[in-house]
């Protein structure tokens, strides 16, 4: 296949703009305790969650971005973008946290709640203050909801010798499985000051990205692995992985009579499924996901285009901003809730989240709109001022 011909699919896929949107707006509503919206969100009802939706689609991203770039330019000039990116989420990150503990250390003595550090483990910046700030801008120190950005960040860094493999995918994805299974057996992970390893371990979750960005080069029409084709037996084997999943987690979080009535062996086994090193269920009902959306919902139908969808969209397509206010804005909606959580407070609090993700969304975009002002539409030539 032709350069050419790779390049006239690289249209930006308006499904993963979506499902990305709604990955974040489901993490604001994640990380805020007594949401009642919470009890709706994909953690209930599947071996998953948001966070495997957004690496998965951050991969996928990659592919037409980075690759897309490296097939036209070289992989030098698409090593140097990802350096550039890579340096924009480590000063979004640094950023992020610095701004994340003055709020919530403003509440904690405000409101006399010290119970805020604790949960949310910014305790040693109480007790040490410099080597605290030190290990945070090693991404050795990372709080409570602070620790996607620093997996992100090293799942690009990843990419930049992975683009060298971009042709060989048999290959790439050999690798990135071999890494999976090794980190799952030796524990081997990214050390993290007085806590073991990172939360997000990248060389587990890594082979989600990779898979993403797999389906990426294949849906941009890359040599890759992309979706296996549509099936029946597929089908049916990824509704049958959910549906056992959405069994198990409506009888354990929504039905207690039914959660009691399940073999112990059930809950025993759902223990174990870690999200650290990326369990395989986890992986295997994020798959299950990825090939209905892929195959049942159209790149260009009418969910796609429906009014519904528009704001999701937006989120998706500017989600570093998204993401960043987002977190800011869970630990607001905490102390609106804590305030008062009566079904009316349910309804604005969630209202004004989504309203403020939105807004941001729409401002990233009208900002990148107005920085990325064509030169040819500039004044130009001796009397340009």
């Amino acid at each position: 296949m032709t350069a050419n011909t790779i390049q006239t699919r690289t249209v930006r896929d308006a499904r993963a703009d979506i499902c990305r949107g709604l990955a974040l707006w489901m993490i604001v509503v994640n990380h805020t305790p007594g949401n009642w919206l919470g009890g709706l969100t994909l953690k209930n009802f599947a071996l998953s969650d948001a966070t495997e939706a957004f690496v998965m689609l951050a991969g996928y991203a990659g592919a037409f971005a980075y690759a897309g770039q490296a097939d036209r330019q070289g992989w030098a000039p698409a090593a140097a973008a990802l350096v550039r990116r890579v340096s924009k989420l480590y000063m979004a990150h640094i950023f992020l946290l610095v701004v994340f503990t003055a709020q919530v250390g403003f509440s904690a003595a405000a409101l006399d709640r010290a119970i805020y550090l604790d949960e949310l483990a910014l305790d040693p910046f109480a007790e040490q203050p410099y080597r605290t700030l030190l290990e945070a801008l090693l991404l050795r120190f990372q709080p409570a909801f602070l620790d996607i950005l620093p997996l992100y960040i090293v799942l690009l860094a990843l990419l930049i010798p992975a683009l060298l493999l971009r042709g060989r995918p048999w290959l790439l994805i050999a690798l990135s499985v071999s890494l999976w299974l090794g980190a799952r057996a030796s524990g081997l992970n990214l050390p993290r000051w007085q806590e073991g390893g990172w939360f997000f371990n990248p060389l587990g979750w890594q082979l989600l990205f990779f898979t993403g960005f797999m389906i990426g080069q294949a849906a941009r029409g890359a040599p890759s692995l992309g979706l296996p084709p549509r099936r029946p037996i597929l089908t049916v084997l990824a509704c049958t992985i959910l549906g056992a999943g959405l069994a198990v987690m409506v009888a354990l979080e929504h039905v207690p009579t039914l959660g009691e009535a399940l073999p112990p062996a059930i809950p025993d086994f759902l223990a174990t499924v870690d999200k650290t090193a990326l369990h395989p269920f986890r992986l295997l009902s994020t798959l299950s996901i990825t090939y209905l959306v892929g195959h049942y919902v159209s790149r260009e139908g009418r969910v796609t285009r429906s009014l519904l969808a528009r704001p999701f969209a937006e989120m998706g397509r500017h989600s570093l901003p998204v993401f960043c206010f987002g977190i800011l804005l869970s630990f607001v909606a905490r102390l609106m809730l804590e305030a008062a959580d009566a079904w009316p407070m349910q309804m604005a609090v969630n209202l004004f989240c989504l309203l403020a993700l939105i807004s941001v969304a729409i401002i990233a975009g009208w900002s990148r709109v107005t920085v990325r002002t064509p030169s040819s539409a500039l004044p130009t030539g001796p009397d340009a001022r």
